[in-house]
């Protein structure tokens, strides 16, 4: 696989000989390439990624695997606050508000050579091809609810829901009731916390609930399932089931 490497970032450090096990993807939100290069290249900005793709699909690597790229900020995911540590950061040429908001095919095709790579070099889990705003949900949103999450399931990239049976269902409904657990809320928040999300703060804190219900929404349903009236609870009950049996 083909990268352009005469770009180089200064900023990053050594990952002190932590496992990669994420990949993490952004959008860089500026104007076109060019400048996501000179941004992420700048010592000043003390911001960077591993890999950084363009609209026309050309990979730019521009912090080696083996260091601690700068891209995550402050994060969590499975218990992990160190985020940069354990993972891969990979920018798009994106910015929903620029010329260039659309996720190119090209761009997406690389995408996925890459993630493919990724995943066979260092064994990560499909469950652990996350959207920067999995691991940040209450401050980013990116790569955003138009990203074509569904072309990488179907590349058996992610992982994909298996529709489950009633008495699979019924066993985790089981489960809750024996566990006291009543509250859709505290059902939806504990699913999430399963699965990997902060849910630190949400018990206590509306504005934060609603930022990662926002996430987790933007991530999962797109409009047709909106519009079809399918519900946060219920995917979140078989994304977790599926999780479950999953994970290994």
């Amino acid at each position: 696989m083909k990268y352009i490497t005469k770009y180089k970032s200064p900023n990053y450090n050594l990952r002190n000989n932590s496992k990669i096990q994420l990949i993490i993807i952004h959008y860089t939100a500026l104007k076109n390439t060019l400048e996501a290069i000179s941004y992420l290249c700048n010592k000043k900005k003390k911001v960077s990624a591993h890999y950084l793709i363009s609209q026309n699909g050309t990979i730019y690597s521009l912090v080696k695997d083996k260091f601690r790229a700068w891209h995550a900020g402050q994060a969590f995911w499975q218990e992990i606050i160190d985020i940069n540590s354990v993972s891969i950061g990979i920018e798009l040429d994106y910015n929903p508000r620029g010329k260039n908001n659309k996720f190119s095919l090209k761009m997406i095709y690389s995408l996925k050579k890459l993630i493919f790579k990724l995943q066979k070099n260092y064994k990560i889990n499909k469950n652990n091809i996350l959207a920067h705003s999995d691991i940040a949900p209450f401050r980013k949103k990116d790569p955003g609810k138009n990203f074509p999450w569904k072309s990488l399931s179907s590349s058996n990239l992610v992982m994909s829901f298996k529709k489950l049976k009633n008495n699979e269902i019924k066993i985790m409904e089981k489960w809750f009731k024996n566990n006291n657990m009543k509250s859709k809320k505290h059902k939806i928040i504990l699913a999430l916390s399963l699965i990997g999300y902060d849910t630190r703060e949400v018990y206590r804190n509306d504005k934060l609930y609603n930022k990662l219900i926002r996430a987790y929404r933007n991530r999962y349903l797109n409009d047709e399932d909106i519009n079809k009236n399918k519900s946060v609870y219920n995917t979140l009950i078989n994304h977790l089931l599926n999780f479950l049996l999953t994970k290994n």
